[in-house]
């Protein structure tokens, strides 16, 4: 495992440099990239627990991203114009507190994912891939006709969201505090994939009539990491609508659901820091290739295509070898 220990602390050590610079530099905008790039990365790791341990395809992540975003925009405008969301049968008020947000956003994230992953994992195959694609589209098309928050046109929250300590609004501390839960994300994952439970939830993914075999419901495993996969997802929802300080259905579309899944893809399916290397990746062709033409996702497809051809295992996976994922 020496090789992808290696390529995993030196993406770390990138993560740590190029902020440093662009701090140094007085480059605020580069500071929001690294940022959007941990943020992003949270979301693949969310969507990695599924994917790359339990081997569930999912193209509806989206509407765990979009629970995410949609949580902090609501509890944040009702905050900003100080009226309560709601009053009968108990008050509820608004909140400019992130960390109450995170804690509502994965919860509703992760009842969304039961709820789904209930359903959904009755199936296999393609059928899971569109009936997680259909949840995922329901509450776009939901959004998009709820004018409490919006609409189409979205909500924006005119102030960030406080956290103790820091001032979110200042670009380095905000970004401290996405790579402090990228961190513990990646922390979190590691020690999850060595855990008992990870290790049935891989074996089930290998062969699920071998676990049954042994007193194991691979239905039940799957169904919590779904669960967790949402959670975690939805985490990440939240803090990017607060990174962008906006709303709008398009966190739930498919659109969405596809570039979480092509961090993953791109970085290494089942790799630790796949979702990292991907979501990195992405975020510089996005800065790079979209000054120059406005069909740069073109180059990103081409690059793509190329992975799933030809270098299965994502970037990590490519420089690591054959060396066992999730390590």
């Amino acid at each position: 495992m020496a090789r992808e220990t290696y390529i995993n602390a030196a993406l770390t050590l990138a993560l740590v440099l190029v902020p440093l610079w662009a701090w140094s530099t007085g480059q605020a905008y580069i500071l929001t990239l690294c940022t959007k790039v941990a943020i992003l990365a949270l979301a693949g790791v969310g969507l990695n627990i599924a994917l790359g341990l339990g081997g569930l395809v999912s193209f509806g992540h989206a509407a765990f991203f979009g629970i995410g975003g949609y949580a902090m925009g609501i509890l944040a405008s009702h905050a900003q114009i100080m009226d309560p969301i709601a009053e009968w049968p108990f008050l509820i008020e608004g909140t400019k507190s992130m960390p109450v947000i995170w804690l509502v956003a994965m919860l509703a994230s992760a009842f969304a994912a039961l709820l789904i992953g209930a359903l959904s994992l009755r199936t296999s195959g393609v059928y899971f891939i569109m009936i997680t694609l259909a949840f995922g589209q329901m509450l776009y098309y939901f959004t998009i006709g709820w004018p409490a928050y919006g609409g189409e046109d979205g909500l924006s929250i005119y102030v960030r969201n406080s956290f103790p300590g820091l001032n979110t609004l200042v670009p380095a501390q905000f970004l401290i505090l996405a790579y402090v839960i990228l961190g513990l994300a990646l922390l979190f994952s590691a020690r999850l994939a060595r855990a008992p439970f990870g290790l049935a939830l891989t074996a089930a993914r290998q062969n699920a009539d071998r676990v049954e075999t042994v007193g194991i419901t691979p239905f039940k495993l799957r169904l919590v990491a779904f669960v967790i996969s949402g959670a975690i997802t939805g985490l990440a929802g939240a803090l990017f609508a607060d990174l962008n300080r906006f709303i709008s259905p398009t966190m739930f579309s498919w659109h969405t659901s596809g570039e979480i899944m092509i961090f993953v893809i791109l970085g290494g399916v089942g790799r630790l820091y796949g979702p990292v290397a991907g979501a990195a990746l992405f975020i510089l062709l996005e800065h790079l290739l979209g000054g120059i033409s406005d069909y740069w996702l073109i180059y990103v497809g081409a690059l793509l295509l190329g992975v799933v051809l030809f270098a299965r295992g994502g970037l990590i996976g490519t420089l690591a070898g054959r060396e066992v994922a999730h390590g």
